[in-house]
């Protein structure tokens, strides 16, 4: 019976999951490496390791689920986004790669607003504007700051692409990832010739752009052994890793949206349409549905901002959790459900690592506003909660205000394996939330996108109607509703109110 692979490059370890052609699990296998932070705000990885993971990640998985090397028939690939991988004329790489949270290219931001003629027209040309963590800018900070090294380099891949070339031999991308290379004309599907030249960059320097779910190369003799599958096996275009975890969440048609809490927080909506923010507060990308889009709001510190609480904060709960061998988080929201809705007014900013949407302020801070003799441990924990779940409320008012419908919220991540945080969910968003029987995120979905991609089924969407199904319901509480509509455009106010002194914050702390 046919095996299909799904590897997911992400920035703590690479994950690989196989499945059988009906979407059951086999196995699922991930090896870790490390981040490298030179400067602050500078975050780099060495492509080396998101190969040797995948060698090990790969034979760990097909040992565990006793698959032959004749059974896998398909690979698809799927990895943190925008990172920029630079490779020589002997296709070696010249330097670490820089990574999507690295914050180092804002005058580079600057500079391709300006020669693109501005924020608005520069969203024109790619239905975006130009982040600190997209790949174009890092592009341009080589060039200015490294040009001896830019020189020598002749092509930029995307973390996941430099994996496809090592298991392939072949220079390609898909339209999902290229998207957050800021040079993708997203409505067309293809490089932005106009904005390359406006920019002085070759064309030469990226690889050839495939639909997510087109085979793009298959696997070399070499890698082939490595591996432990045979030679030929087909690998897909796959998708960034957002993508990838929509398809591995049925997010495929309009009206279903998914709400991905772990360390960052993604709203993410399906679009047959191309749909942008006039102020580029979230990105519209090409979907890893063919001839599809998405519109998408990422909060960079959502279940971060508790696992920071967790850390730092709960000294106590972590010694109990030890003792009783259970996770920290259960005793952690069960002191967060003893205080009410709101918090009798206490709020937390979670912006603990700046912010993308919809502020795109990485000055941004963290803050308990509103503490008094009143609140105790339990309003700290909810606060912190609640402050995460308004967040990824921002950009759902978004995608709202874009006239996309919201049928149906599909919840993934830490906060959907948590009944307290499902239903706050709920609540805060004024929806219905669902959670499905697929938890393995990106690598699931480019997993079913190579089943898709070498016949097994006749599109993505089969793919994904087949093998995904709602498991739980939750509907919105009436009471914790009103009070949470009441709550929220005060905390919207509060970073207005703030913005101004995180950024005098953020000089002081650099002088």
């Amino acid at each position: 019976m046919a095996v299909y692979l799904g590897i997911d490059v992400g920035t703590s370890g690479t994950k690989t999951l196989a499945i059988r052609h009906n979407g059951k699990i086999l196995a699922s296998a991930t090896e870790e490496y490390p981040l490298s932070s030179p400067k602050p705000g500078w975050s780099e990885q060495d492509p080396e390791h998101w190969w040797q993971a995948t060698i090990k990640s790969v034979r760990r998985v097909l040992k565990k689920a006793k698959v032959k090397p004749g059974e896998v028939k398909g690979i698809g690939l799927s990895g943190q986004m925008h990172g920029s991988v630079f490779l020589d004329k002997s296709h070696q790489v010249i330097r670490p790669a820089l990574l999507w949270n690295d914050q180092r290219t804002a005058k580079e931001c600057d500079e391709i607003e300006d020669k693109a003629g501005g924020r608005r027209s520069l969203i024109r040309m790619v239905s975006n504007p130009a982040l600190t963590g997209f790949t174009a800018p890092k592009i341009l900070w080589l060039r200015n700051n490294e040009r001896r090294n830019f020189d020598r380099t002749v092509k930029v891949l995307l973390p996941k692409d430099y994996v496809r070339f090592r298991l392939t031999g072949e220079f390609a991308t898909e339209v999902s990832d290229a998207s957050g290379t800021l040079l993708l004309d997203v409505k067309k599907r293809r490089w932005c010739k106009p904005l390359l030249g406006k920019l002085d960059l070759d064309g030469s320097l990226l690889p050839k752009v495939y639909e997510s779910e087109e085979v793009s190369g298959q696997v070399t003799a070499d890698s082939a052994e490595l591996l432990g599958v045979k030679p030929g096996v087909a690998v897909v275009g796959g998708g960034g890793d957002q993508a990838a975890g929509a398809v591995g969440n049925g997010i495929v048609k309009r009206g279903v949206i998914s709400a991905t809490m772990g360390t960052s927080g993604v709203v993410f909506a399906h679009s047959d349409e191309v749909q942008t923010d006039p102020e580029g507060r979230v990105h519209t990308f090409c979907h890893a549905v063919r001839g599809k889009w998405h519109v998408m709001g990422v909060v960079l510190s959502a279940g971060g901002s508790l696992q920071w609480y967790r850390n730092q904060l709960a000294e106590r709960e972590i010694a109990a959790a030890k003792r009783k061998k259970i996770d920290p988080y259960e005793l952690i929201t069960a002191q967060a459900a003893e205080a009410p809705a709101g918090c009798e007014g206490l709020y937390f900013l979670p912006y603990l690592t700046g912010e993308r949407t919809p502020h795109a302020d990485p000055n941004a801070k963290g803050a308990w506003v509103g503490l008094s003799l009143r609140h105790g441990r339990s309003h700290m924990i909810r606060s912190v909660i609640e402050g995460a779940t308004f967040a990824m409320r921002d950009s759902l008012e978004i995608i709202k205000g874009m006239n996309i419908p919201v049928r149906e919220i599909r919840l993934s991540g830490g906060g959907a394996r948590s009944e307290f945080w499902r239903q706050m969910q709920a609540d805060i968003y004024g929806n219905k939330v669902v959670t499905i029987n697929a938890e393995e995120g990106p690598a699931y979905g480019v997993a079913l996108l190579a089943a898709a991609g070498t016949g097994e089924y006749k599109d993505v969407v089969e793919a994904c109607t087949k093998t995904i199904s709602v498991v739980t319901s939750t509907n919105a509480n009436a009471k914790a509703k009103r009070a949470y509509n009441a709550a929220y455009p005060l905390y919207g106010q509060l970073y207005r109110s703030l913005k101004d002194d995180f950024a005098t914050i953020t000089d002081l702390v650099t002088s």
